[in-house]
């Protein structure tokens, strides 16, 4: 399967989730799963790639050209792709894959998260969506999503569509096992109930 992972390009950021992302990158080669990544060299992106293919895995990388001009292209991917822009990008990226795995990131992560997981609750798509989050980064906003259904701004089934991992094993199998199908309730399509 072609497994995206969303994941962080800081260089600020603790080495342990640079580390976090080398095991990942050689779980999903030793499974025999192609990465897609964000095509980047830096942190946890480059990272989560090198280690893919140390460990014999095809890696392919979705970068934008505003990328490539700054010279952080993963240009030894198995397959680069460059895109106009960002929303491109993520374009690419949801059609070439199978699954998604997100790591701890930042706010370019979190936009990549948002935008699959709601897609997962309207039923557009029915791939799997698992978080990676050994450390309790996400906790805050799940705590904030639980909230938001607490005040009825989302629906059950928005914790239907996302699996909370604590290793990166039990990440791979969840992934690994078939997606249940969503059915959005119409108010998730902005429709009243009589």
């Amino acid at each position: 399967m072609n497994i995206c992972v969303f994941c962080a390009s800081s260089q600020k950021i603790d080495p342990k989730y640079v580390h976090l992302a080398t095991e990942v990158g050689t779980e999903i080669a030793r499974r025999g799963h192609t990465l897609v990544s964000g095509g980047a060299t830096v942190s946890c992106m480059g990272a989560v790639t090198r280690a893919a293919r140390a460990a014999g895995g095809r890696t392919v990388g979705v970068i934008p050209q505003v990328l490539v001009d700054i010279e952080v292209a993963d240009t030894e991917s198995d397959e680069l792709v460059v895109t106009a822009d960002m929303r491109e990008r993520k374009g690419v990226m949801d059609a070439r894959s199978d699954a998604f795995l997100v790591l701890p990131g930042g706010i370019g992560t979190l936009e990549e998260l948002f935008e699959i997981w709601t897609a997962r609750v309207l039923a557009i798509h029915t791939k799997p969506l698992v978080i990676l989050d050994p450390w309790g980064l996400y906790a805050p906003l799940r705590s904030l999503v639980e909230h938001m259904y607490e005040e009825g701004f989302t629906r059950a089934n928005v914790f239907d569509a996302i699996t909370w991992t604590s290793s990166v094993e039990e990440a791979l199998e969840v992934l690994e096992s078939p997606a249940q199908p969503m059915e959005p309730s119409v108010e998730e399509l902005g429709e009243s109930t009589p």
